[in-house]
């Protein structure tokens, strides 16, 4: 029997139950469904592949002759319909989205946008090259400094090659804990997208643990939307029309600057930049609570709930039922807070099946998040605009 075959079988099958089953508690199992469950959970036609290709190799060389090989055959394609219960949740993403846009945006909302929602997939990034990014009408311009935080305060821009007039900014944060995480890790997808589509995109590092703590990593993504009002329009960007987003960490970061708008608490020595946002748009965010689990004391000041006001701008949040590392519950009830709350709309789309870092790939999931993104951010751009109130 070969080693290989029976070593790739094993694997496969591990990360599979993590992938489908994606046990939440206690936190080890919940760390194990995150590590060796999220990438099979976001591209499990890459892991049907490989299924097949190693059986057909297998047979091929006439390696699943004796008994104990066929039992590994076995097992190996018994995984595939796990994978298919994986990619059948990914697929019925985009219906999720749709119906969470209709929630938040009313049923007639597609009559005052000029951005449907695509109908068909890129199916061959999501099969076949969903690690790549890079689309040849857009350009990454590198490592711009924001702040003198040496590469912590560092920012990418992404912008059509043929340098977009006047278009939308969307600011974005990586996640990591606080403790790790870069500017080009999550969320390219939705990137590349919106900057092909003639938007000024930003991606921008902040310092982490332990060279700061909170409000250190806030008052750095205050610099970014400060530095964006004062030079996106070098890009051909218009920063009047800006955008703050964030993934995990990065979602909680984007979540304060929408509900801070001009604070001076987070703004030393810069008090009098224009720090509000248009819209904001986070992805499996921490927002302060575990297991929806409300504590008798007032929130903290590193948490989006000190913060809730009705002149709170609009908020498009996108969560998976599965995540194992910020739960659903959490998402929910900050959800369910914010729509108390606040004056503007709020779209809230609960992903089936979705695990932490669905933005990694191009998968039929955020494939759908990023048609959400975009029609949600047209939706808001057509809509008459007020301004934020920083007093309130």
């Amino acid at each position: 029997m070969p080693v290989g075959y029976v070593v790739t079988t094993a694997l496969l099958t591990w990360c599979t139950f993590f992938a489908v089953v994606a046990p939440r508690r206690p936190r080890p199992l919940a760390a194990m469904s995150f590590w060796f469950g999220m990438v099979l959970n976001e591209v499990p036609f890459l892991g049907m592949f490989a299924v097949v290709a190693s059986t057909a190799l297998a047979a091929g060389q006439g390696d699943l002759e004796s008994p104990a090989s066929k039992v590994v055959a076995a097992v190996a394609l018994a995984t595939i319909p796990g994978m298919a219960v994986s990619a059948w949740r990914g697929l019925r993403t985009d219906q999720v989205v749709g119906r969470a846009l209709e929630q938040g945006l009313g049923t007639g909302w597609g009559d005052h946008v000029h951005v449907p929602l695509r109908r068909r997939r890129p199916w061959v990034r999501i099969l076949l090259l969903s690690r790549l990014m890079r689309r040849r009408d857009v350009e990454r311009i590198r490592n711009i400094s924001y702040g003198d935080a040496g590469r912590r305060n560092l920012l990418d821009i992404y912008r059509r090659r043929d340098t977009p007039q006047n278009g939308p900014v969307l600011i974005y944060f990586h996640g990591g804990g606080y403790t790790s995480g870069t500017k080009s890790r999550e969320a390219r997808p939705l990137l590349y997208r919106l900057a092909g589509q003639g938007w000024v995109c930003i991606s921008a590092n902040y310092r982490l643990r332990p060279q700061t703590d909170f409000p250190g990593h806030q008052i750095d993504a205050k610099k970014v939307i400060a530095w964006a009002r004062e030079h996106a329009a070098e890009y051909g960007a218009d920063p009047s029309r800006l955008f703050v987003a964030g993934s995990s960490a990065g979602s909680n970061m984007a979540a304060h600057c929408a509900l801070t708008p001009n604070d001076p608490v987070y703004q030393p020595g810069f008090e009098s930049a224009d720090t509000s946002v248009t819209a904001a748009i986070c992805l499996y965010g921490f927002y302060g609570y575990f297991f929806g689990e409300e504590p008798d004391v007032a929130p903290s000041p590193n948490q989006p709930y000190a913060y809730l006001n009705p002149g709170a701008p609009p908020f498009l949040i996108a969560h998976g039922t599965k995540d194992a590392l910020a739960t659903v519950e959490g998402a929910r009830y900050f959800v369910e807070r914010l729509r108390r709350v606040s004056d503007s709309t709020v779209v809230y789309a609960e992903l089936p099946g979705g695990q932490h870092a669905f933005d990694l790939f191009h998968s039929a999931r955020f494939e759908a998040v990023v048609d959400g993104v975009e029609a949600f951010a047209a939706w808001v751009l057509a809509a008459p605009q007020r301004t934020p109130d920083p007093a309130r």
